[in-house]
């Protein structure tokens, strides 16, 4: 049995995650479990997983967790970490061989560095390591301390479309975008979205945060960057269409003319099984195309004027250094400034591109680097946002 690590156990990734565990008792023993506040679910999956670590956000989660933990027997109640900390120590537990890294957002840095530092295979579903420090984990890695594996949609799908073909056969990849919740609608009818419909996705089930990332594309510009990293391909080779079905989740074209596409479900249980499983092929189908019914494809070109956010997540690529870290962050505290209703749908890019405009642009090596920037974004994100709240105010 394979030891497993889940970092963001209760959010989208994790808890499909352990789905698919379920199904494979007899592969995998989970070790350790990372997760933010949500103790509730977390106590269930310490009864259900028998974990010997977890890690939670901060005291007062872990007070809660800790009062729950009582009603297990003392041979079935993990340590309990706080912090980030915390999440490194899980990360870089002894029994494990793999880690699901699926935290949301900066927060999956460190403890994914610490895994890849002691030689596990990282399952890779949080892009924002790679767009934020993707010099230094692939450093890593190339070094030989560690593995990646994609588990992201399209780049597990990229991944499965490029075996057996050299990096020299490909001209570029194409990522799928479903275009989210607001895809029909034109800029101008963008003004008064509500949070709730933009979290009514109509292909996906994720999170908060990831759901609305897919509304405005900034989502997949973070997968553009994601896609340079993991597959060492350039900027101007990686194009994005946008497919309403989500059955095609990518598409590497050969210098040949051949297209090569993966076609599946919109079940993330799948690119997670592949992964977890990798390199061998899994045998368990979590669900299937029924290409008896009637299949039909669409895609169409990207209006960049529409979706502001890829073009940004380019020019953030391009300009390298901490410019995608700053990028990931201010779209982070942008993104979560809506979800709390003091931001409109429509303001979320402007505060991103603000940010940005701001930002001198420093060499990534060095993660104290990194980390520097990414506060200052957020802190910069968070005076933009306060700027325009006033605006709007004074217009009242």
């Amino acid at each position: 049995m394979e030891g497993l690590i889940i970092l963001g156990s209760t959010g989208s990734i994790g808890t499909q995650t352990l789905d698919v565990v379920r199904r494979h008792r007899d592969r995998f023993r989970i070790v350790a479990l990372v997760a933010g506040t949500n103790d509730a679910l977390l106590f269930e999956q310490i009864a259900e997983f028998a974990p010997r670590s977890v890690a939670v956000k901060d005291e007062s989660v872990r007070t809660r967790l800790m009062a729950r933990l009582r009603d297990l027997s003392a041979d079935r109640r993990p340590e309990v970490f706080v912090g980030p900390e915390g999440a490194e120590t899980c990360a870089a537990h002894p029994d494990a061989e793999r880690v699901m890294s699926a935290l949301v957002g900066f927060a999956g840095v460190r403890p994914t560095i610490a895994a890849l530092k002691r030689g596990k295979t990282v399952l890779i579903a949080n892009k924002e390591v790679l767009v934020a420090a993707g010099a230094i984990v692939m450093r890593l890695v190339k070094s030989g301390l560690g593995r990646l594996v994609p588990v992201d949609s399209e780049h597990a799908a990229t991944a499965l479309a490029l075996r057996g073909h050299a990096k020299d056969e490909v001209r570029r990849l194409v990522l799928t975008a479903s275009g989210g919740a607001f895809r029909h609608l034109s800029r101008e009818a963008l003004r008064d979205v509500t949070v709730a419909a933009a979290l009514a996705h109509p292909t996906w089930r994720m999170g908060a945060k990831l759901t609305v990332d897919s509304a405005t594309l900034m989502n997949k510009g973070l997968e553009v960057i994601e896609a340079h990293w993991l597959f060492d391909l350039p900027l101007d080779h990686i194009d994005v269409v946008l497919h309403d079905e989500s059955i095609v989740h990518s598409m590497v074209e050969l210098k040949d003319g051949s297209l090569l596409a993966a076609l599946g479900p919109a079940d993330m249980r799948l690119p997670i099984q592949q992964a977890l499983f990798d390199p061998e092929p899994p045998t368990w189908a979590p669900a299937r195309l029924d290409l008896t019914q009637a299949l039909s494809l669409h895609f169409r070109p990207v209006d960049r004027a529409r979706f502001p956010a890829l073009d940004l997540a380019y020019a953030a690529a391009r300009a390298g250094g901490t410019a995608p870290a700053v990028l990931s962050a201010a779209n982070e505290v942008a993104v979560s400034a809506f979800l709390a209703r003091r931001l409109p749908f429509t303001a979320i890019e402007a505060v991103v591109e603000a940010v940005l405009t701001a930002h001198d642009v420093e060499a990534a090596d060095d993660l104290a680097v990194i980390e520097a920037a990414d506060a200052w974004a957020r802190e910069t994100a968070e005076g933009v946002i306060r700027d325009y709240a006033a605006r709007q105010r004074k217009e009242w």
